[in-house]
């Protein structure tokens, strides 16, 4: 669940500071920093997972920044 920069990923643990134009954010016809987490719904995430995400993150939003710089 997104809600105020924070995807929630059960009622107590969140990934925080997650901008909306990166939840959002298309490629391909997916919406990647939605889709990692669905995948794994109903699972803990191990470690390697929640650091995989937070790269995933970080590759989107410098995505986006390259790709606002071009489009400039």
């Amino acid at each position: 669940i997104y809600k105020n920069e924070n995807v929630y990923i059960n009622e107590n643990q969140y990934f925080g500071n997650i901008k909306k134009d990166i939840w959002e954010y298309y490629i391909g016809g997916y919406q990647p920093a939605q889709k990692y987490l669905k995948d794994r719904k109903g699972r803990k995430l191990s470690l390697d997972e929640i650091d995989q995400y937070q790269r995933i993150i970080k590759v989107l939003s410098e995505t986006i920044k390259i790709v606002d710089e071009i489009n400039f």
